[in-house]
């Protein structure tokens, strides 16, 4: 069994009007694309990670059709939280929606953990510190903002300390929001991973960059992006 990650899908399966093909030539036909390459590439015994922004809906109801697309396509999905995410309730109802809509393949990687055959996968949506990088209205505490998430995504990572069977198992956080990118550096989530060992963290979130380096290396951590367009749409694999 495999794991991939594809984070920022920004599906509208029943809402044209809300396509991301508005933004230039990569994103033409990008749900097909999607669908095209997710079935040369996944299996059904695979497990794909979507870390947030998975659907322009704003309820769980108008997200339906986006759910039932990525339900009909092989393997299990671990869904993620992204800023887009309107849709996203309390996990109780999402389950809930899940299970009388028959969406089988689908669960949920916000502020917990799974094994994944021999790894372990933890998930939160992390934030962007720098009000110059965020577009916002009103005032926004940025700080109340950064330790909440700070504090999900400790929750993140003892869910998955506590699956270790061993010290040297690695521990794989997917985030929304790049805790680099660049020259901008969120220290506070920054040392939470450097704290509990984490060797590699994955995002998204980062669109319309299509020259710059995948990876970036800081004080040991490897952080990935792995936004859809970037990828051209093909699941990447995670080893």
């Amino acid at each position: 069994m495999a794991l991939y990650v594809l984070s920022d899908t920004h599906l509208a399966t029943a809402n044209a009007g809300k396509s991301m093909e508005v933004f230039g030539h990569r994103w033409q036909n990008y749900i097909s694309r999607i669908e095209k390459n997710w079935l040369a590439t996944v299996t059904k015994e695979d497990t794909v990670i979507l870390p947030g922004d998975i659907s322009w809906a704003m309820t769980l109801e108008e997200a339906y059709d986006d759910f039932a697309f990525l339900d009909r396509l092989p393997g299990k999905k671990l869904i993620g939280k992204g800023n887009h995410d309107f849709w996203w309730t309390t996990a109780s109802k999402m389950y809930r929606f899940f299970e009388d809509n028959k969406l089988d393949t689908l669960q949920i990687l916000y502020n917990n953990a799974y094994r994944i055959e021999d790894k372990i996968v933890c998930g939160t949506r992390g934030w962007f510190i720098d009000p110059s990088l965020q577009k916002t209205v009103g005032t926004v505490d940025y700080t109340k903002i950064v330790n909440r998430e700070v504090i999900r995504l400790r929750m993140s990572l003892d869910a998955a300390r506590a699956l270790c069977t061993a010290p040297e198992e690695e521990i794989l956080p997917f985030l929304h929001f790049p805790p680099v990118f660049g020259d901008f550096k969120c220290e506070e989530i920054q040392q939470v991973l450097a704290e509990y060992g984490v060797k590699r963290c994955y995002f998204g979130h980062i669109h319309g960059n299509y020259s710059i380096p995948q990876q970036q290396t800081i004080d040991g951590i490897r952080y990935l992006l792995v936004s859809a367009d970037y990828l051209n749409f093909v699941p990447f694999p995670v080893l």
